[in-house]
């Protein structure tokens, strides 16, 4: 059996093992729950200013500070591609499982692809809040290297939180560009655990996750 995965779909197993297990090899999906719109709209809406900055050959304001080291990849096409959810950057592993991802952006450095991520959130980020998207950003920059582009050691990510309202209701966002190391080695090791995983028997739920301890506390009340 072989499998497809996404950056996505693979957080759910750090979440948890039984549920990653469940959905992958018996379609057993966890129940859809409410997810806020603003991100989505967010992501759109950067993606057209940058590619406006991106058509002039220029930077935009959050980026000014790379001003002379970096610029924003104009490959239009291949842009467009990688950043569906539906195809995105593929590799496909010996076993023929299907790894991708969909990317926000890329900036070019001379001959290295930098990844770009934008990220939306309601606060302003606390010290460890970019660590949460570090394997996210390893294996694009995985993903990119085994479609033999070359990347930069290091990353980018750009958070936008709402700062101000304006007497006309206009809202002001605060930016905030952190760059972060890349580990490839990270990335190698999340798609040898995922493989490992789904190939054993079911594991043991997360002692965190609600959706397990939902399920076990019905039965036990069921079979009183």
């Amino acid at each position: 059996m072989t499998y497809k995965f996404s950056p996505s779909s693979l957080s759910l197993l750090k979440d948890c093992p039984r549920c990653f297990w469940l959905a992958l090899n018996k379609n057993i999906k966890r129940p859809d729950s409410i997810f806020p719109s603003l991100p989505s709209g967010m992501d759109k809406i950067l993606k057209e200013h940058f590619d406006r900055f991106m058509k002039r050959g220029e930077l935009p304001p959050e980026l000014q500070q790379l001003k002379g080291e970096v610029k924003l990849f104009d490959n239009e096409e291949l842009l467009k591609v990688w950043r569906s959810n539906f195809k995105g950057i593929p590799w496909t592993d010996k076993k023929g499982n299907l790894f991708h991802g969909a990317i926000d952006n890329l900036l070019q450095k001379g001959k290295k692809l930098i990844v770009l991520d934008y990220k939306t959130r309601g606060y302003p980020l606390k010290e460890d809040t970019h660590e949460h998207y570090q394997d996210q950003m390893d294996i694009y920059n995985f993903l990119l290297r085994k479609n033999g582009y070359e990347t930069e050691d290091y990353t980018y990510l750009l958070f936008y939180h709402p700062s101000k309202v304006h007497e006309n209701g206009d809202v002001d966002f605060h930016k905030d560009l952190i760059k972060i190391k890349v580990n490839i080695k990270n990335a190698e090791n999340i798609f040898k655990k995922v493989v490992q995983v789904l190939e054993a028997e079911i594991p043991a739920p997360s002692e965190e996750c609600g959706f397990c301890e939902w399920v076990q506390n019905s039965c036990e009340i069921i079979k009183k």
